[in-house]
């Protein structure tokens, strides 16, 4: 093949699996969500294979689930994302730091100065994954009584881009000069005054932190409906995806740089890196096996309600065994709700095997030997599926290891995965350019 472009591989963390049974599997640390010396162990053996980036996923409420349900999940608690980065800024060097913050049940000026502290904390390794909160049930922690409609959310949330990224341009890069001597810390005149008055936002700023050390931290967006896809063409800079399948990768890849071009964005400025499950073995029916092994121990009273809160429709009272029925529209996340009604169209799909793919995540899996593994990715790297992945690990600690210790190697080799890092920062490991201060030419 004559495409020479390499694999971006992130870690996608909550800040562990999000798989429903990975706690239970043979191996696995039980507390791995809340066990800071693993997880900083699992950072630094990423960083160790060269990863891209570490994300953390966030959620701003517990899971709406009956007790009977809740009781079965690890992801019931976590650390929260910036004091956990922030902790695992000062282990690593070179690893980019990702975490979730929401532009719906936040502030611009909170955004921009905890991720803005964040990249001078890690000396330019942190990303913003620009969230819109599908959760409705998170609306009652932050007094309200109703979650934002869906488009008003995605209005609000391109606004508040705006903002932020205007507060991180507070400051020209070389305001601060410091001088002892004449006892001027900084130059007024590389000082600008945000003033942003719009619809949904007021903010004065000027934000109190120095510009980031990247400019901008990395700018990440996961929507991928129709309005998630318009804002990560006109905003983002890495899109973690949600295609289950090559073609619909490759529909979804063509879709974004489309949108990008008609808007005279260059399609290199974003990469797009689906989700993908990863299971390892020496074989690939040792591989299948342990994916059988691990689905086995998600329980249907945990799946069935991680089905309900994707499609946004309550399916516990239906029969198990039974097709989906026709589900209403909802407030709810619209790219988890489609995913899972077009699967329970197909011939012979019960709510069971929703469930199980709920709780079990249904979409996107390599599962096999590292050669498998790498095949399948070299694939979707060549015919213009995506640009890397943002991998998914089958339990802690195991399956981090053995995709570093197995996958990794069999990338290099192929020379579809670097050996080492280029740069320092998140941007280097991308090949993203460092935007210019609006304010400050």
């Amino acid at each position: 093949m004559t495409d020479q472009r390499q694999l971006h591989l992130g870690a996608f963390m909550r800040p562990i699996s999000i798989h429903t049974g990975a706690w239970r599997y043979p191996g696995a640390v039980a507390d791995a969500n809340f066990n800071l010396p693993l997880i900083r162990h699992l950072v630094q053996r990423l960083e160790a294979a060269k990863f891209d980036a570490f994300f953390m996923a966030d959620h701003l409420a517990v899971l709406n689930m009956p007790v009977d349900a809740l009781k079965r999940s690890h992801t019931v608690t976590s650390f929260e994302p910036f004091t956990l980065l922030s902790a695992l800024a000062g282990a690593t060097s070179r690893i980019g730091l990702v975490a979730t913050a929401s532009t719906t049940y936040d502030e611009p000026f909170h955004i921009a100065r905890r991720f803005a502290s964040l990249d001078h904390l890690s000396e330019g390794r942190a990303g913003w994954n620009v969230v819109t909160t599908g959760n409705p049930e998170t609306a009652r922690n932050f007094g309200q009584d109703d979650h934002l409609e869906h488009a008003t959310r995605y209005a609000r949330a391109r606004e508040f881009f705006d903002v932020v990224t205007g507060l991180w341009d507070s400051f020209a890069d070389d305001a601060f000069v410091r001088d002892q001597a004449s006892g001027i810390f900084f130059d007024p005149d590389k000082l600008h005054v945000l003033n942003h008055q719009g619809d949904f936002l007021s903010v004065r700023g000027p934000l109190n932190i120095a510009r980031p050390v990247q400019g901008w931290p990395v700018i990440v967006q996961a929507g991928a409906s129709d309005a998630g896809r318009q804002l990560a063409a006109e905003t983002a800079e890495v899109i973690f995806g949600a295609s289950d399948s090559l073609a619909s990768g490759q529909a979804f890849y063509a879709d974004i740089k489309g949108r990008m071009a008609a808007i005279g964005r260059d399609g290199d400025a974003l990469k797009i890196l689906p989700a993908a499950f990863v299971v390892v073995g020496e074989t690939d029916a040792e591989a299948q096996a342990k994916r059988a092994h691990l689905d086995s121990l998600v329980h249907y009273d945990s799946g069935i309600r991680s089905l309900s809160i994707a499609l946004g429709h309550d399916v516990s009272g239906y029969d198990p065994d039974g097709p989906l029925p026709d589900i209403p529209d909802s407030n709810a996340s619209k790219s988890a709700r489609d995913r899972f009604v077009e699967a329970g169209r197909r011939p012979g799909v019960t709510i069971r095997d929703l469930a199980a793919k709920a709780g079990a995540h249904g979409g996107l899996a390599f599962v096999g030997s590292p050669a498998t593994i790498a095949d399948g990715m070299e694939r979707w790297l060549h015919e213009r599926g995506s640009d890397g992945f943002n991998v998914m690990f089958s339990h802690a600690p195991g399956g981090v290891e053995e995709f570093c210790d197995m996958v990794v190697p069999e990338l290099q080799r192929r020379g579809l995965f670097r050996r080492d890092y280029a740069g320092t920062t998140l941007r280097d490991h991308l090949g993203l350019q460092r935007p210019a201060n609006r304010f400050f030419g």
